[in-house]
C-alpha cells in the first residue's frame, strides 16, 4: 500500500502515521500571506508538445524545495515563486518573504499545507510497484499529489501519467536535478503535471528554466517571409550535411538554414515520396558545413557543429516551431547548387544558400490562402521567379547569439 510521506521520513527517518494536525501560524506569519490566485498563476509554466494526434497543452507546475537563498533568488527571477519548507523552517519562509514575493507551502505529516492551514497536496513515497498501484485518482487525496519515486523514474512516471489521464488532480514528482525533472515532464509525451525541484544548486534552476524556454517555442509562431528566387547556379563540389533527427517530420516541415544568419531558408525534409529514393521523414539534406542553422533559444550554430544529442528547431510552412533531437549527422562531398533570393520590399539585400544539387533536396514555398500550395520545390526544378520562405533576423552573431553591431556579409 502506498504510504504518505511525513516530514521526518523526508529527512531519512521512518514513516510516521498520517496526521492532519497543523500548528496555527502566528500573526506575524499571517501578515505575510499572499493572494493565492496570483501566486498559483505565476508559479506555472506552459509548453506545448506535439503528437501524432495533434497538439497537447497543459500547465506545468514548478515548486522549489530548497534551503539556499541563492536558489530561491534564481527561481523567483525566473517566475517560480512557490516554495516548499519543512514545518520547522517557518522562520526561513518568513525571512525570504521579506526579500521576495513568494508563496510558501509547509510539509506536515505527509501533507503540504498553505499559510491558511489548507491542504494543497498529499505526498507519497513510492519504492515498489505495489505502492504505486495504490495511488489512484479516485482516492481521497488532495487536489495535488506529490510523488517521491525513490530509485526508479521513467516507467513509474509513465504509469502515473496513464493512471491520472483525464483526472482533475495534478501529479508532481520530486526531482533532484533538471534532467530528472525533464524525464517527469515528458513521460508518455504529455508528462506529469509538474515537478518539485529539490535542489541546493542554482544551476539546476537555470537549466530547468532553459528547458521550459525551449519547449515554449512550440507555442509561438515565427514570422516567415516570402522571397523571390533571383539566381540558381551550379557551384561545384562541397561538403554537405544530412541531419537525421530522432523524430519524424511531415510535409511542409524542415530546418531553417542559410549562408547568412540574416536570412534562413526553410529547407524541406525528405519525407516526400519520390521516384528516386525511399522516403526518409527523419532526414534533412540541409546544406554545406559553413551554413547557419536555427536552434532553440533564438540562436544559430553552424551545420558542422551539429552532433548526436543536440537540440534543433524544426519549422513548418506556417511558421510553427518545435524542438527535435539530432540523432546523427552525415558529412559527404556532393555537387552543390547556389540559390539566391530577394524580398519584394528590399531589393538590395541578397539572401543565399548552397544545397546539394539533387532531386530530393527542396525549399518550402509560401502558403496560398489557408491551404498549402505545395509542400516543397526540388532544387533541380527551382527557377528564377519562384517564391520560397525565409526567416529574416539580425545578422550579427556572437557564439550563435544575436547581437547589435555593424556587420557586412557578402
Amino acid at each position: 500500500m502506498a504510504t504518505s510521506l511525513s516530514s521526518t521520513c523526508l529527512l531519512g527517518f521512518p514513516f510516521l502515521k498520517h496526521f492532519s494536525s497543523f500548528t496555527p501560524l502566528t500573526d506575524k506569519w499571517n501578515s505575510l500571506r499572499l493572494n493565492k490566485t496570483t501566486c498559483s498563476t505565476s508559479s506555472t509554466s506552459v509548453f506545448t508538445t506535439s503528437s501524432s494526434g495533434g497538439s497537447y497543452e497543459k500547465s506545468k507546475r514548478v515548486w522549489i524545495w530548497t534551503e539556499s537563498k541563492q536558489v530561491m533568488t534564481a527561481a523567483v527571477e525566473r517566475g517560480w515563486n512557490t516554495f516548499i519548507f519543512l514545518s520547522n523552517h517557518r522562520q526561513l519562509a518568513i525571512d525570504w518573504s521579506s526579500i521576495a514575493l513568494i508563496y510558501p507551502l509547509f510539509i506536515e505529516e505527509g501533507e503540504v499545507l498553505d499559510g491558511e492551514n489548507k491542504r494543497v497536496a498529499t505526498i507519497f513515497e513510492v519504492s515498489t510497484p505495489q505502492e504505486l498501484q495504490q495511488i489512484q485518482p479516485e482516492n481521497g487525496q488532495a487536489e495535488n499529489v506529490v510523488i517521491n519515486l525513490l530509485d526508479w523514474q521513467i516507467i513509474p512516471a509513465e504509469n502515473i501519467v496513464a493512471t491520472f489521464q483525464g483526472s482533475r488532480k495534478t501529479v508532481l514528482a520530486i526531482s533532484k536535478n533538471h534532467s530528472e525533472a525533464q524525464i517527469f515532464l515528458e513521460a508518455l509525451e504529455h508528462g506529469l503535471g509538474g515537478v518539485v525541484l529539490k535542489v541546493e544548486d542554482v544551476e539546476a534552476v537555470i537549466k530547468l528554466k532553459e528547458y521550459f524556454d525551449r519547449r515554449n517555442e512550440a507555442t509561438n509562431l515565427i514570422s516567415l517571409t516570402k522571397a523571390t528566387v533571383t539566381r540558381v547556379q551550379a557551384a561545384g563540389m562541397g561538403d554537405r550535411i544530412c541531419v537525421d533527427l530522432c523524430s519524424l517530420m511531415k510535409p511542409g516541415e524542415g530546418l531553417l538554414v542559410g549562408s547568412f544568419a540574416r536570412g534562413l531558408f526553410l529547407v524541406h525534409s525528405e519525407c516526400m515520396e519520390s521516384n528516386y529514393i525511399a522516403s526518409r521523414p527523419f532526414r534533412i539534406n540541409a546544406g554545406p558545413v559553413h551554413a547557419y542553422v536555427s536552434i532553440p533559444g533564438g540562436r544559430t550554430c553552424y551545420l558542422s557543429e551539429l552532433k548526436a544529442g543536440k537540440e534543433i528547431s524544426v519549422a513548418d510552412q506556417n511558421g510553427q516551431l518545435r524542438t527535435a533531437i539530432v540523432g546523427r549527422v552525415k558529412i559527404e562531398t556532393r555537387p552543390l547548387i547556389l540559390v539566391e533570393a530577394k524580398r519584394e520590399s528590399d531589393d538590395q539585400t541578397v539572401y543565399s544558400i548552397f544545397l546539394q544539387n539533387a532531386e530530393t533536396v527542396a525549399l518550402v514555398p509560401p502558403c496560398e490562402g489557408k491551404g498549402l500550395r505545395k509542400a516543397a520545390i526540388p532544387v533541380t526544378s527551382l527557377k528564377v521567379g519562384d517564391e520560397v520562405l525565409l526567416r529574416i533576423q539580425g545578422g550579427a552573431r556572437h557564439t550563435g547569439i544575436e547581437i547589435q553591431e555593424f556587420i557586412v556579409e557578402n
